[in-house]
């Protein structure tokens, strides 16, 4: 679902200046010293890096350490307390062990009030019984409105349809100042009225709107003798659990609750692991505490914005609880129940935020209690991400543009985050566990969801892994292998172990294909592209041509595939420009595998098919009114970033189609917060407003190298700034919704392995060093500097370390490599062939019309300096008229 909420900013800056650190003249990089391949002097943890100097590029390996943002070790701390409520003593305490004590108090509350015995409830509907979150069987029936236990609810039967009423009748007259509502967490009612049955009429005692807490006293304006009272919802909280109407206890008096003690803790950004609080004492009473944990201060509130306990059916009502012995405890937060089946705790989360309050289940009793004292030394969590520190990056970036440096490093922290072991206590709790990934690194897609490795995303955050920590490349490997494990005999693939394998999605088993070659180009691994070779034979040409048609083309609802779902579940049929692109691109890549194994009929072969089927795009979905690609053959006429975008990065588009795709982009998607993913909402409503970094990543890509650089820069600026900016800061967002909202409310990940194509697209496309065949044996520098007048970086290869810096000027370009042995390099300077001077190691190259060196070419227009070898290289080139 899209959300309407615009998410409030950290600290509600200005308008902000975009940081360029100017370059400075000609020649200033200076290439290190030492060994080809050798790494950058590793910046010691705690320790500030060398600051980009103002006057122009720094030393090659130095200021870039300063942009990391992952924990120096595995103990986080917080770095603020944000708030406290109630009777809190010191809470700033707690944020550094062996010092002063956080005290939190609750004195015991009073007995709650009771209506009199025979009192009758009735509703307007009631939801049917059921088995509840917890798999135990439970009603909704009115009477457990009055039943005095607050453990049990009355639920109405109409789900986001109001008015919703509850009449309560007594025996007898009774005086009444007022009343207590008091629901859950699960959804409160926001907006509702109270009347009373006086002088044979209904009249208005008190009318309440905008509640958000659980236990709302509703005084009313005058004592009131009545024997009957009505309460009239008008509106809920829509939560994940449905906009229902629920209401746990009616009291018939007003009783102002005693507020909660509570710490709130920002741990500066988001983070992941096991929360870990010190107790050095409590009363004897068992106190208990309830965790909340969020991403966004928005959905910061007495539940978490999601905890892995709302999909597996436990009843924790969305917070982690622990009871605090007298004698105080280290607690860790782990999976499972304290005591028998009571006071729950979900383990490991993915927040940026922290509230620990003085509290207790209902259902916890008498082993957690609501009430009493307890001592905090100290909070802080075991992180379980990667933990990336300057020592341990093998792969850096750094440019002139302050905020693409930022963006660089954020999307690296982001995948640091999702690379985590595969443990059967945090895993999505949808059948996802299995034993073949237990204990092993893994791509999760997000933080605190979902914690499963799905083959979609590791196509962009499989990527950021190999530029940034390859030497945990297994993580990605060990997933594209289990994957494959778990082939259908009618060799579709799964796009993640969720559900048993079987959940059914129409683009991943192509995903899969591209991840596949991606390895292999990263990595060199022959071996695993000759064991999986027979899944790939099987995917490519037994089940894809079963949904291939008349035309060549996919058309999804061939073979009892129109229930599939693709990356983002949409209701989409038929020919789609998307799935085609993508066949394309996995087609080309299987070539490419299957030509570095000696399988040349097969490259062949699939070589001829990709070819038709990008003929056949062209022929049926190119929409010559739009000057775009159709998103779908049939249905409603629309046009999608993801397919357009393909079409371009794939080559299905020539030079002409390609421009004008982008340009209907640009005219139709552009938002402030980056480039929608739909030009119109013919497929949901929103759906023009919506956009994923994850199609993005192509679309920039596509804008790189249609020779657009300036637009690709902007687009990043506007999508990776929106997300930069806005709370939590520094981590990419699973989705965008209107208005720059978390476009999936509380459920949003906000750190997600997908939306890091940021991390790619400027090594690649910007820096522009890419492999061109297995382990880099060769690869390419091709920089499209936009507007950015320096970069440089290192690239890690199963060689050693490729580095590349540049600068650029109005009329001279200069661009060190340093090439490891066993590899060799292409280089293209940017510009028209034709109004360039290419000058190599010192000698003239290229006079603009002719090459005097036999390794150097012009094609498409561009220079190509092609097989430099291992060592130090430079190449200028200048413009001229």
């Amino acid at each position: 679902m899209t959300s309407s909420r615009t998410p409030e900013n950290l600290e509600q800056p200005g308008p902000r200046r975009r940081t360029v650190i100017a370059a400075a003249g000609a020649g200033a990089v200076v290439l290190t010293a030492g060994p080809l391949g050798a790494g950058p002097a590793a910046a010691s943890p705690g320790t500030a890096a060398p600051a980009v100097a103002a006057s122009g590029p720094p030393r090659l390996g130095t200021g870039w350490q300063r942009y990391v943002q992952g924990p120096a070790s595995r103990t986080v701390r917080p770095e603020r307390v944000l708030a406290s409520t109630g009777d809190v003593r010191k809470p700033e305490a707690l944020l550094k062990p062996g010092g002063a004590r956080t005290v939190l108090r609750r004195p015991q509350p009073a007995p709650a009030p009771r209506w009199p015995q025979g009192t009758l409830a009735e509703a307007s509907s009631t939801h049917a019984g059921n088995n509840g979150n917890d798999g135990r069987p439970r009603t909704y029936d009115a009477a457990n409105a009055i039943d005095g236990d607050p453990d049990t609810f009355w639920n109405d039967d109409t789900i986001a349809a109001f008015p919703d009423t509850l009449t309560i009748t007594t025996p007898q007259v009774q005086e009444l100042t007022g009343i207590t509502v008091i629901s859950n967490s699960d959804g409160v009612p926001t907006d509702f009225s109270v009347d009373v049955w006086v002088a044979d009429a209904w009249q208005r005692a008190a009318t309440v709107s905008d509640n958000d807490v659980i236990q709302r006293a509703v005084p009313f304006g005058t004592t009131v003798a009545t024997a009957r009272v009505r309460i009239t919802v008008t509106a809920v909280q829509d939560t994940s659990r449905g906009a229902f109407t629920r209401i746990n206890e009616v009291w018939p008096e007003p009783d102002e609750p005693v507020v909660a003690p509570s710490v709130t803790v920002d741990f500066g950004k988001v983070v992941v692991g096991y929360p870990r609080i010190r107790f050095t004492s409590a009363s004897g009473n068992s106190p208990g505490v309830r965790l909340a944990f969020s991403e966004t201060r928005q959905f910061l509130t007495g539940r978490s914005d999601f905890t892995r306990a709302d999909q597996s059916g436990v009843a924790s009502q969305g917070t982690d609880q622990f009871a605090v012995p007298a004698k105080g405890a280290d607690w860790t937060d782990r999976k499972g129940f304290q005591t028998g089946d009571k006071v729950y705790a979900d383990g490991l989360h993915g927040f940026r935020y922290l509230r620990v309050t003085l509290d207790a289940l209902a259902t916890d009793a008498p082993a957690a209690q609501p009430w009493g004292t307890v001592e905090i030394d100290s909070v802080s969590l075991d992180f379980t991400g990667y933990v990336g520190t300057p020592a341990t990056y093998r792969g850096w970036f750094l440019c002139s543009d302050d905020d693409l440096n930022r963006y660089w490093y954020g999307a690296a922290y982001t995948n640091e985050l999702v690379t985590d072991t595969f443990r059967q206590d945090d895993v999505d709790p949808r059948n996802a566990w299995t034993p073949s990934l237990e204990g092993r690194l893994v791509l999760h897609d997000g933080a605190k969801r979902d914690r499963d490795p799905y083959v979609g995303d590791l196509a962009v955050s499989a990527r950021t892994l190999y530029l940034t920590h390859d030497d945990t490349a297994a993580a990605a490997r060990d997933v594209l292998a289990d994957l494959a494990d778990h082939q259908r005999s009618d060799g579709w693939i799964p796009p993640a172990s969720i559900a048993g394998y079987t959940l059914p999605l129409f683009d991943y088993p192509l995903w899969w294909v591209t991840c596949s070659w991606d390895y292999v180009l990263y990595t060199g691994d022959r071996a695993y592209a000759t064991r999986y070779y027979p899944n790939l034979l099987k995917v490519l040409d037994v089940w894809y041509p079963s949904v291939t048609d008349e035309a060549g083309l996919l058309s999804k609802g061939l073979n009892n595939t129109g229930g599939y779902g693709d990356y983002a579940f949409l209701g989409r049929t038929g020919r789609v420009t998307y799935y085609n692109t993508l066949y394309v691109q996995a087609l080309k890549d299987a070539s490419h595998l299957a030509g570095i194994l000696g399988h040349q009929a097969d490259a062949a072969r699939w070589t001829r098919r990709a070819d038709a089927v990008s003929d056949a795009i062209n022929a049926q979905l190119w929409d010559a009114s739009a000057g775009a690609y159709l998103d779908s053959g049939s249905g409603a006429v629309r046009h999608a970033q993801d397919g357009n975008a393909m079409a371009v990065t794939t080559g299905v588009a020539d030079a002409d189609r390609a421009a004008s795709a982008l340009a209907h982009l640009d005219a139709t998607t552009r938002r402030p917060y980056g480039n929608a993913f739909m030009d119109n909402d013919t497929i949901f409503d929103g759906a023009s407003q919506r956009v994923y970094a994850f199609t993005s990543y192509p679309e920039i890509v596509a804008r790189f190298i249609a020779g657009r650089a300036d637009s690709a820069l902007d687009q990043i600026r506007r999508t990776y700034g929106w997300m930069d900016q806005h709370d939590p800061g520094t981590t990419n967002w699973e989705g965008i919704g209107p208005n720059g909202s978390l476009y999936e409310d509380a459920y949003t990940s906000m750190a997600h392995g997908w939306s890091t194509g940021v991390l790619p697209a400027l090594t690649h496309h910007l820096l522009g060093a890419r492999p061109t065949s297995p382990g880099y044996a060769t690869w390419q520098v091709r920089p499209h500097p936009g507007d950015v007048a320096w970069a440089q970086g290192q690239l890690p290869t199963p060689h050693g370390a490729l580095r590349v810096a540049w600068e650029n000027s109005a009329t001279r370009f200069r661009l060190d490599v340093e090439v490891p042995r066993g590899t060799r390099a292409d280089v293209v300077p940017p510009g028209d062939g034709t109004r360039l001077t290419v000058h190599a190691d010192g000698r003239p190259v290229w006079d603009g019309q002719r090459a005097s060196d036999r390794g150097v070419r012009l094609l498409d227009g561009s220079v190509t300096l092609r097989g430099l070898g291992p060592g130090t290289h430079t190449v200028t080139a200048r413009q001229h008229t």
